[in-house]
């Protein structure tokens, strides 16, 4: 970088033993630099790093630059805005932010918020939105906003200045119930005009940025949208960066190209409870990270005020002295005052302290950072937009709970500041120069200059060039044309027994889809990794697989007819072996109705078991930005993945996809039903537009598959229907027997038992959704409660299984399943499911050991309507009394 040569840091601990060779070397690289340009040191530099290679001498360069700005002062530029305006509103932004949750905890007490964050951050965001957010209006289109979660207040501040916000709705943050208030965090599901992006959950907004930033370059090469001048930002914590899906994906945006992406990571180098690094410098760490990735890295460390200091050291000093500097003590030196910081910094290096000689106490505690420096961040952002070939970051270095004097600023409890007492707010208008009075500070009041002041026709005047407000979110698309449901899947509704597995039907489904003229480019296929696993391999033919580039090498299997065939313009996303990075990669093609405006039908297919228990972060998120889609949760169950054991056998994705209000999640066990529900799925989501995502169980064991009964549709996407059932002149006792999924199949065979071998009769119901079930009772209850001199309601369940009949219910999952339908029927309900561990085996050994094969639905049967039979049923089938309960071993 340019400002680093001349600037080298000397391994420390070592010691220079030829003070003036070291001299001749530092000069011969002045000479080539002024004689070559950057472009002549850079190649010598090189040069040597091998030549020293080959002689075996150890490198000792550490992976980053020194500890200053990356862009040098003669390359800054002039700033292109009013300073003084900016400043201005900054300072008011900050305020307003103060007094939102500091009033909400004065008047309740317990609501929480955060200030801290935002006001560490408030010239990056002012920058962005002053000079370089691109709103929905844009010409050029909008760019997508990722912003830093903790900094809500700060972005409903400054909506509340353009008239987005009234100061009604700001006067109530973080009390929603009313209808009036603001949300915590960006929630697009609480505000779905407002927020774009959920960012709450720390560590999913860089993976979704990444992500989203690929599928707008997916867009454009597929020729479906024109999203070559639109970018991705997303403001984020230094903190944040710990977590792992914050750096899962920096490769990938390296590895494609993604210039379009822009991180700008707050380094107040504080986290929520002390130092993000207290022993180490976390700002040269993500130098090094982001350098290794493959990322165009720019550092903004230091304020205009440094800039003449910096002229001065021609010796490097500084530099030295912060390179020895841990980040625990440039919090504590960001506590305290410029006394403070002379006797404690500046006065340790002679050197260091004769560049300081004339200044003040107070002018060395004026010195900003970086990222409190307008004219900084401007020429950081600028280049970051101006780079080509990869993505950016910007490490800003800020103070947290900058401005907040003595009550937060750096200090380890600043994230859980939430109010200021009345010197403290004093100190905060004084250092902004903010226009209030004593008696606005008592009752933070919040402040808005006046419609016709300099400030505010600004303000409109910058967002109007930038065309429009951000963050601003759309609720619809265009509506999809769904074909016909006999086009792609008459096979399935007219099976006529054949064998097959459900995962094979999704998958015939899905290419039956891809050919429709209407629907079929808008389908966006999603793998992690395992295509050829769940049979798609001939999708990579009809449709390819999406590459920037094309496919550079022929593939070994390129003779064969489903080879793996790469495309600049291929559909599928096969993603490798990134579940976070498929579930990114399906929120961002689920929400393209909204972030685009063009409608995409996302079908991820994974293993089950790598959904919700691996990912379920992102799935609530998706669930929060409105995605809609298709999860299929392939191999799914805990007896039907037979060899696999503990690991990949899912007993329990279904009662996580029941905890989310807008999931609608089945567990078919026929291709028929299968065929039902992405018919009405597709329907739900594209023709009425609800903001909701559907998950689906599929299984690769394959068995007969019956014909879809006439008129049953509508029930199947109630969750139930009548199936079947054993009807006998004189049976001993009746019964219901309730399935799903793989383990239907073994209640079928168990009815045939009870009627065969002890003259029990049954109906047979199959279970498609016991979560869609339980939701229709549940909200049959409450109408009941609220409404008691009304017409009960009846919900489908209790219509379809009214009467003291006996239920026995099983499935692959965990009991609780079923169970959720339990309190809502009025016979006695009995569950089998597949509690504990999975266990590595064959499925009918496994569906023996989980207690949910047809022979213990005989005696769950037997114990609910013949329980003397019960000592002859186990001794005729072989089972094992004593052995232990699949949950306790």
């Amino acid at each position: 970088m340019a400002e680093d040569a001349g600037s080298p840091q000397k391994p420390r601990g070592s010691a220079d033993i030829d003070p003036q060779e070291t001299r001749d070397w530092l000069d011969a690289l002045h000479a080539a630099l002024r004689a070559g340009g950057n472009p002549r040191a850079r190649y010598l530099l090189q040069r040597l790093e091998e030549e020293a290679r080959h002689l075996g001498v150890p490198g000792y360069a550490q992976p980053y630059s020194a500890y200053r700005n990356t862009i040098p002062l003669d390359q800054q530029g002039a700033y292109p805005g009013d300073l003084a305006i900016e400043e201005r509103l900054t300072a008011i932004m900050r305020w307003n932010a103060l007094a939102m949750v500091a009033r909400a905890n004065q008047a309740y007490g317990d609501l929480g918020g955060h200030v801290a964050s935002y006001a560490s951050a408030a010239e990056i965001f002012e920058v962005g939105f002053q000079h370089f957010f691109r709103g929905p209006e844009a010409e050029q289109g909008a760019d997508l906003v990722y912003f830093q979660p903790h900094s809500a207040p700060g972005v409903y501040a400054r909506a509340f200045l353009e008239g987005r916000l009234s100061e009604e709705r700001i006067a109530h943050y973080r009390q929603e119930t009313g209808g009036k208030g603001l949300c915590s965090y960006p929630h697009p599901w609480l505000m779905p005009d407002f927020w774009q992006f959920p960012t709450g959950s720390m560590g999913l907004g860089p993976i979704n940025s990444v992500y989203q930033a690929r599928f707008l370059r997916y867009l454009a090469q597929r020729g479906l949208a024109q999203t070559d001048q639109r970018r991705v930002w997303g403001v984020f914590g230094d903190g944040e960066m710990d977590e792992p899906e914050s750096v899962a994906a920096l490769t990938l945006a390296a590895r494609e190209k993604l210039d379009n992406l822009t991180f700008v990571i707050n380094c107040n180098l504080q986290r929520l409870d002390g130092p993000v690094r207290g022993n180490g410098q976390v700002i040269q760490e993500f130098e090094a990270l982001f350098t290794g990735a493959g990322w165009n890295v720019i550092k903004v460390l230091w304020g205009s005020d440094w800039d003449a200091l910096f002229a001065r050291d021609h010796d490097h000093a500084l530099l030295r002295l912060f390179a020895d500097t841990v980040d625990g003590k440039y919090q504590t030196l960001g506590a305290n005052d410029g006394a403070y910081n002379m006797a404690n910094f500046f006065n340790e290096d002679p050197q260091v302290r004769a560049l300081v000689a004339h200044m003040s106490d107070a002018e060395v505690d004026a010195l900003k950072r970086g990222g409190h420096d307008l004219r900084k961040l401007h020429a950081a952002f600028a280049a970051a937009r101006a780079h080509k070939g990869a993505p950016t970051v910007i490490l800003a270095k800020t103070k947290k709970g900058y401005g907040m004097g003595t009550a937060g600023e750096s200090r380890m409890t600043s994230h859980q500041t939430k109010k200021l007492d009345v010197d403290g707010l004093r100190g905060f208008r004084d250092r902004f120069r903010l226009p209030l009075s004593d008696d606005d500070l008592e009752h933070l009041r919040f402040y808005k200059p006046a419609e016709n002041s300099a400030e505010m026709h600004y303000l409109r005047e910058r967002r109007s060039a930038l065309g429009g407000a951000l963050p601003s979110r759309r609720r619809q698309a265009d509506a999809l044309i769904v074909p016909p449901l006999s086009s792609y899947a008459g096979f399935a509704l007219q099976a006529d027994n054949k064998e097959m597995s459900t995962t094979m039907a999704v998958v015939r489904m899905l290419g039956g889809l891809l050919k429709d003229k209407h629907l079929g480019a808008r389908i966006v296929p999603i793998v992690a990794d395992e295509a050829r696993t769940f049979g798609m391999a001939n999708l990579f033919r009809q449709v390819g697989i999406y590459s920037p580039v094309g496919q550079l090498y022929e593939p070994e299997d390129s003779a064969s007819m489903l080879y793996y065939k790469e495309a600049t313009d291929g559909q599928i996303l096969e993603e490798g072996i990134t579940e976070a990075g498929a579930l990114s990669s399906w929120i961002a093609a689920g929400t393209s109705y909204s972030v685009h405006g063009v409608a995409m039908l996302p079908f991820y297919i994974y293993y089950s078991m790598f959904g919700f228990q691996r990912v379920g972060d992102l799935i609530w998120a998706a669930a929060d930005q409105r995605t809609r889609g298709f999860l299929i949760g392939a191999t799914a169950g805990r007896t039907t993945l037979g060899g696999e054991g503990l690991q990949h056998q899912d007993g329990q994705s279904h009662l996580a996809a029941a905890a989310i209000p807008n999931c609608r999640a089945y567990d078919p066990a026929f291709a028929c039903e299968l065929a039902v529900i992405v018919d009405h799925g597709m329907r739900a989501m594209f023709e009425r537009q609800q903001d909701v995502f559907y998950y689906l169980t599929v299984m690769n064991e394959n068995y007969a598959q019956p014909s879809l009964p006439e008129g049953v549709a509508d029930d199947v996407i109630k969750g139930l229907y009548r199936f079947g059932g054993h009807s006998l002149k004189q049976p001993a006792a009746s019964l219901r027997l309730l399935g799903s999924g793989a383990i239907f199949p073994e209640v079928i065979a168990a009815a045939e038992l009870l009627a065969k071998d002890w003259n029990i009769a049954s109906e047979i119901w199959s279970a498609t959704s016991f979560t869609e079930l339980a939701r229709d009772a549940r909200e049959c209850e409450r109408h009941n409660r609220l409404h008691p001199e009304g017409e009960a309601r009846v919900s489908h369940v209790e219509r379809c299984l009214a009467g003291a009949a006996p239920i026995v219910a099983a499935t692959d999952y965990m009991r609780a399943y079923p169970q959720l339908i339990a309190s809502y029927v009025e016979a006695r309900f009995i569950a089998l499911g597949t509690d504990g561990f999975g266990r590595s085996d064959t499925r009918s050994a496994l569906r023996r050991f989980f207690e949910v094969d047809r022979y213990q639905i005989v005696l769950a049967a037997l114990q609910a309507v013949a329980k003397p039979l019960l000592r002859d049923a186990i001794r005729k089938y072989g089972i094992d009394a004593d052995a232990p309960a699949s949950w306790t071993v």
